[in-house]
């Protein structure tokens, strides 16, 4: 996977990322989602390369980057300070100002980023989510029911990483094909399997139930405060057009109440499009990415 990519541990602070990138031009940042890590990128990064220097990082607490315990306030897993994290990435890689895509949970990274640091984010783009302040206030039974991990990781340690600790293939498997709508013979083999790598580390296990965690307390504290501040930088939404975030919630009208500049779109596939459509999905980004040249 990601042949002619340069692999690179970067120390940023108390952490160090795991990342890989390669290409020329206007540098993009792309964040992976849940339960996945970097290699989520591997069929789509390829496709930008040629116009774009691209890079792909695991997040704080995922893939090979660094996994600390958990602090009881969860601060050290909230999206500010993953994204704090990808910005010392991309200025220690050269970028001072990048555009950023995010998908799932990366995605709510790419958010807080672009909040944070909108001097550094030129673009951003959301794949297949809402912000984490809407899901959690207009959730009903259909949300609770789909997005039950929402509820189930942010319980006190241990006990979700003792119950996915006991089979996580069974447990990681069971969400990619629940919300994907697909079975795991629709992923390419190699990145399952780097997955699995991944996600069988007990660090990894604790650290993604700290990210959840923080979701449901200091990242919604952080919205919170945000909440009436639209993005300023151009942002995309995509969604798959097969997709259950598309028949649980308004997408487009989501963002719209957080953007002041918004594009909108659609993909063929459900919830792991980037991996599933990555020709279609990188069509999209290279499009809007060139209404954003100076």
């Amino acid at each position: 996977m990601f042949t002619g990519f340069e692999r690179s541990q970067v120390a940023v602070g108390d952490v160090t990322i795991n990342c890989v990138f390669a290409g020329q031009g206007d540098p993009v940042l792309l964040l992976h989602g849940y339960p996945q890590t970097l290699s989520e990128w591997a069929r789509l990064a390829p496709l930008l390369t040629d116009r774009h220097t691209v890079v792909c990082a695991d997040l704080r607490g995922y893939g090979d980057s660094s996994k600390p315990a958990g602090l009881p306030d969860h601060s050290n897993y909230a999206f500010r300070a993953m994204a704090a994290d990808q910005v010392a990435l991309m200025r220690a890689l050269g970028h001072e100002r990048f555009h950023v895509v995010g998908h799932d949970r990366g995605g709510r990274v790419a958010h807080r980023m672009a909040l944070d640091w909108p001097q550094q984010v030129r673009s951003l783009t959301v794949l297949d989510l809402v912000p984490t302040h809407a899901l959690y206030h207009q959730t009903n039974k259909r949300i609770a029911m789909t997005y039950w991990q929402w509820y189930f990781l942010p319980q006190p340690a241990p006990y979700p990483e003792r119950l996915i600790g006991a089979d996580p293939d069974y447990y990681f498997e069971s969400c990619l094909v629940a919300v994907g709508g697909k079975g795991l013979d629709s992923f390419d083999p190699a990145m399952l399997a780097e997955y699995r790598r991944c996600w069988r580390d007990p660090a990894m296990i604790h650290a993604s139930c700290c990210d959840y965690r923080a979701g449901a307390s200091i990242d919604l504290d952080h919205d919170e405060a945000d909440l009436h501040t639209p993005l300023a930088c151009p942002t995309l939404a995509l969604w798959g057009a097969d997709g259950l975030m598309r028949t649980l919630m308004d997408i487009e009208a989501a963002w719209r109440a957080r953007c002041a500049d918004l594009q909108v779109g659609t993909v063929p596939g459900g919830h792991w499009f980037p991996e599933h459509a990555a020709a279609q999905t990188a069509q999209a980004l290279l499009e809007f990415f060139a209404t954003q040249r100076s």
